[in-house]
């Protein structure tokens, strides 16, 4: 799986064509003497023959904001006039641009709640606006029961019902998709007892449901395809006592259904593991990470197969404070971690490698840059997705008497895969910093149609 041939989600455009009609050309100008012009070329009929981007076909004008090298981009040039507007918010022009462009960092969600890059990360005005135009509260949602972001992908939250200290909650949580920034929502209906039973009793558990919830991303088909951008999937992990029961919800359908179980015994470990917190997504397939446990290992789900894996990390002396799975481009995986003190050079190095996938170098990592992050404090990475990844660099917490004491502010800093620089975030209080984060990557919201 960790080395299959994959096709990159976003591949630069073909060079602009220019049809031969729109070519103009200028004569040599006279040599003006002083500051007056001949007066067979006046300066009106110098303005009269510089050609203007109003005067272009709307073919011509699609391709030039198509290739704008950023959302952020796009969205100025439509406020420039209403033409550009009406073109920059069609949705057959989005569904082409969100193809050709990957979705930026904007933000992050824990616990603590929705926190958006702040000055002088260069997300900060398009995640000032998502801030000042969305919900992040969900107080659109039913107000009778708390709600706790499991997921976060493609503009959606995936909010699971927190059951606080109910003795017997149940099986599957209670689940909600909903795109904060236009306050749409879909309730998902609970998994039918009868089809949980169908494979196996569950697991008992105190406190706590025992299934795991995923949020499928859009797929390249569905995001190209007219009438399917609200159209999302999600899976329910449910722990039974000797397999692992996929339950499939689609929103096409309204329906749960049950994929083909997986035993225990066929598989080399739980993703429920305590030493398997932290899920990333690449190119089809989830990945858990085990290295706080110095497995050096990753667990991979491939989502078309619903099939489980070991893929083995490159050996690269990988610290406990973990590792991140990200697209690279062109099929190929990304890595991101943390380096350990043992393997040479500083502990505090964040160093991005990048698997080939072709030739006689298939099987091999390739460093492609590394971080100095400095040689003091704790830097540990905390949520990915497909195209950047989050990281937290603070004081190292210091043993006072019999307790921990652990630093006051954090500082979150992001790299984005393409071009490798740490940018900060936002510093804030430590908070409930240890809950699972998840990172908030999406379009500017001019740019943003509902995804519900």
């Amino acid at each position: 799986v960790l080395g299959q041939d994959c096709s990159s989600t976003h591949t630069p455009p073909p060079p602009l064509p220019l049809p031969p009609h729109h070519l103009v050309r200028f004569s040599r100008p006279s040599v003006p003497v002083g500051d007056h012009f001949p007066s067979s070329t006046p300066p009106v009929a110098a303005k009269e023959m510089a050609p203007t981007l109003m005067g272009l076909p709307g073919s011509l004008l699609t391709e030039i904001l198509l290739r704008l090298p950023a959302p952020e981009d796009l969205a100025r040039a439509s406020a420039a006039c209403p033409a550009f507007r009406r073109l920059a918010t069609d949705a057959s022009f989005l569904r082409r641009f969100r193809r050709l462009h990957a979705p930026r960092f904007l933000a992050f969600i824990d616990l603590d709640g929705f926190q958006p890059a702040l000055p002088p990360h260069p997300a900060a005005p398009a995640a000032r606006a998502l801030a000042s135009a969305a919900d992040f509260s969900f107080s659109f949602l039913p107000s009778n029961c708390r709600w706790i972001p499991m997921d976060v992908r493609d503009g959606r939250v995936l909010l699971g019902r927190d059951h606080g200290k109910d003795a017997r909650p149940p099986i599957c949580r209670e689940l909600a998709v909903c795109d904060p920034l236009h306050r749409r929502y879909v309730l998902l209906p609970p998994v039918p007892d009868a089809l949980v039973a169908s494979v196996e009793r569950p697991t008992p558990v105190l406190r706590m449901p025992s299934d795991e919830p995923l949020l499928l991303p859009l797929s390249e088909n569905d995001a190209a395809a007219e009438g399917t951008a609200t159209a999302f999937t999600v899976i329910s992990m449910v722990h039974c006592e000797t397999k692992l029961a996929p339950f499939v919800f689609s929103s096409s359908t309204g329906q749960w259904r049950a994929a083909a179980p997986m035993l225990w015994s066929a598989m080399p470990v739980s993703p429920m593991d305590p030493a398997y917190l932290r899920r990333h997504h690449a190119y089809g397939c989830f990945y858990w990470d085990s290295t706080n446990n110095k497995r050096k290992e990753l667990l991979v789900l491939n989502i078309q197969r619903m099939e489980f894996s070991i893929a083995e990390l490159p050996s690269s002396g990988w610290g406990t404070l973990g590792v991140a799975i990200v697209e690279a481009g062109q099929g190929r995986l990304g890595l991101f971690g943390i380096r350990d003190g043992t393997a040479g050079g500083s502990k505090h190095d964040l160093c991005f490698s990048v698997r080939q996938n072709k030739g006689k170098n298939s099987c091999q990592w390739q460093m492609v840059k590394t971080f100095s992050l400095g040689p003091e404090g704790l830097h540990y990475l905390k949520a990915a997705t497909e195209r950047c990844v989050l990281l937290i660099c603070s004081e190292a917490p210091r043993l006072v008497g019999l307790s921990m004491e652990m630093p006051d502010l954090l500082e979150y800093i992001s790299v984005d895969v393409k071009k490798l620089q740490l940018e900060r975030v936002c510093v804030k209080p430590f908070g409930k910093s240890l809950s699972r984060t998840r990172i908030y990557a999406h379009f500017p919201p001019s740019l943003s149609s509902p995804t519900i």
